[in-house]
Parts: C-alpha cells; structure tokens; sequence
C-alpha cells in the first residue's frame, strides 16, 4: 500500500523543509505551501491525501483555509498544527473539518498519529495533562476565544476585553502558557 502524500502549509520555511524532509524519510512524498494561494495551487498539482495547516500563517488564519481545501478535495484530512493552541480555536477548527488538531512543537510521531483514524477516540490523560490548568493558561484560552468571537479583530478584542490594544498584541505574541 503506497503511504499517503502529504501537504506542509506553514509560512515558517524552515519548518516547512525539515517537516517535509522527515516525512519523506518514512516514505511520504510531500510538498509544501507557504500561504493559502500556493496552497491551493498546491493542493491542485500535488492532490495530496492529508495536509498539515499551519494556525496563524503571516497574513491569514488557517482556519479560513480550511473550507477552501475541503471544497477542492473533500476527503482531504487535515491536522491544524499550531504555536497558539487554545480550546477556542481547536473546536472552530473541528467544526471547520479540520481531522486533529495539534499543538506544536509536536514529535513526527504524534503528526502521523494524529491522522489514524483508530487515534479519534480520546484514551486516557497522562498525569500531567490532568492538573487543572494555570490563572495564565486560563487567561489565553479565554483572550483566544474572545479573539475567534470577533473574527481574529483585535482592537475589537482588546475593547470586549478592557484591555489595552498594545497589551493584547504583546500577550499574543507569547506562545501559550502550559
């Protein structure tokens, strides 16, 4: 059985080769996209069977990719790889049709298995995914979901929040606290 080919759409170049360089030495072949028009020219040319989307990508959101992708080819899988996870962004990606959603750095390991059809149930937490989460982790899920309700807007976020524009830029600009 041929392994299936497999689409890198992340803006971080480098990312993208040692990605597409690792797959390829477990015998996928792949290519790579750095913004969602060359994703979907892409996608047309390579007819991939799964694509890894980068969350935030310079000037868009994966998330508004995600629709299109599936348009051209419906039973493309997709796993929302990002920096920024938070639960806000995880469900709107499920709910786009995004199969997984992983929170990087992830191993090539926990990728691959993020595609396997076995690997949709949820097993059990390890220990240290159980602890309830920080007052930091608490405030960027929420900033995050504030972010997703007003379409990724943040002066619009900054205001539903009482924050201080610059302030939501620079609490953005962080990766998510664990």
């Amino acid at each position: 059985m041929n392994k299936p080919r497999i689409l890198v759409i992340d803006d971080d170049i480098h990312f993208s080769q040692v990605l597409c360089r690792s797959l390829e030495r477990h015998g996928h072949a792949t290519a790579s996209a750095a913004d969602g028009e060359q994703a979907l020219i892409r996608q047309a040319e390579f007819q991939p069977d799964w694509a890894t989307l980068d969350l935030r990508m310079e000037h868009e959101s994966g998330l508004k990719l995600i629709p299109r992708l599936l348009l051209n080819q419906p039973e493309l899988k997709i796993v929302m790889l990002t920096g920024y996870a938070s639960i806000a962004t995880a469900v709107e990606a499920i709910k786009l049709g995004a199969h997984n959603y992983l929170h990087k750095p992830a191993t090539l390991q926990e990728l691959l298995a993020a595609f396997d059809e076995q690997n949709q149930a949820v097993d059990e937490l390890p220990e240290e995914d159980a602890q309830v989460m920080s007052v930091d982790r608490l405030e960027w899920e929420h900033i995050q979901r504030v972010l997703n309700e007003n379409d990724g807007n943040i002066s619009a976020t900054a205001r539903a929040l009482n924050m201080h524009r610059r302030t939501l830029q620079r609490k953005l600009q962080k990766y998510a606290p664990r």
